[in-house]
């Protein structure tokens, strides 16, 4: 590793793509489909360095350049860990494996054979995005099967030095999705587990996108991650929040508010359009990104990390195998 680049680019204002946050961890912003703060990647560099989420494809080339700026060469980088196997949190895999040939690829069991063969998961994102597919997201390249890692509902990734990460599985979201914590500084890694953040207006909103969200297992995740008593969160949407249990508790609010007006709206016999304009008008006022008089670039932000149409349609697939 390259100590001295490092320590430039750790310094404030160096590079806006890297922002550092402690105990050896760096905020990467992957810059998703050219926007700033959008997805964020965290390297720990640690003994072993580690990577959490790759970003889109096409973010793979910045994630590189901010390793390389932070000392990361090519032959350092011993792992990389993604919270689940949604585009934006890994589908920048296949590219980054290629990128850092010592790498393991770690993910949760029920996730690793897309991460191998990625055709079935493309094929659904083509289905949801159609042709805005390419310019959000890429395509995610297969990862050699030799070096996926399978992680069980628990697990420990080692990074050096007595530290590791710890991973608990964390549905509700994603069927794959997990979130880890740090044994030295005790950040925990939400993923989607617990919404998106917006830290200019510390707004939080659900994500509850199909086919995977389930009301019960999310909320239970949410507990599972408020026992684990972390000492920050790190959102990959985005960035990190020092208030866990009331940023939890928020958490919580928010997917029941959304599950009960979109549950009104389902027992109503709205269409998904009648209904996610419902959403919007009866949920907007909760997040002071979207109010009238707040900067636009915010809402057009939020809707990106948080699709009202997304949000709403996989609550409502949710009803109908549950009402």
């Amino acid at each position: 590793m390259n100590e001295g680049t490092a320590a430039e680019a750790a310094k404030p204002g160096a590079t806006t793509d890297i922002t550092p946050l402690g105990n050896e961890v760096f905020q990467i912003d992957t810059r998703m489909a050219g926007y700033d703060g959008i997805t964020a990647g965290y390297l720990i560099r640690s003994k072993r360095p580690c990577l959490v989420e790759t970003g889109t494809a096409p973010s793979a080339p910045v994630v590189r350049d901010a390793l390389t700026q932070l000392g990361i060469g090519a032959d350092d980088l011993a792992t990389v860990v993604v919270t689940h196997i949604h585009l934006d949190h890994a589908g920048g895999a296949g590219d980054i494996a290629a990128m850092f040939p010592a790498a393991q690829i770690v993910v949760h069991q029920r996730g690793a054979r897309h991460l191998a063969d990625p055709s079935r998961l493309m094929a659904g994102a083509r289905q949801v995005y159609g042709d805005a597919l390419d310019g959000l997201f890429g395509v995610l390249a297969p990862v050699p099967a030799d070096r996926i890692v399978a992680l069980d509902d628990t697990g420990t990734i080692d990074l050096g030095g007595g530290r590791h990460l710890d991973s608990h599985y964390s549905p509700g979201h994603a069927k794959h999705h997990v979130g880890l914590i740090d044994s030295d500084s005790g950040d925990l890694y939400t993923g989607d587990a617990a919404g998106v953040y917006i830290p200019e207006t510390a707004d939080l909103r659900p994500a509850t996108p199909p086919p995977d969200f389930d009301l019960e297992t999310a909320l239970g995740s949410l507990r599972k991650f408020g026992a684990l008593e972390p000492t920050r969160l790190l959102f990959s949407h985005y960035g990190p929040v020092s208030g866990v249990a009331e940023t939890l508790d928020r958490s919580a609010e928010e997917i029941r508010v959304w599950v009960e007006q979109t549950r009104q709206a389902h027992a109503g016999g709205l269409d998904l359009d009648h209904a996610v304009a419902m959403l919007r008008d009866r949920t907007n006022a909760r997040y002071a990104a979207l109010r009238p008089g707040a900067d636009p670039g915010l809402a057009t932000r939020f809707e990106r990390l948080s699709s009202t149409a997304l949000n709403v349609a996989g609550i409502m697939h949710w009803l109908g195998t549950t009402e």
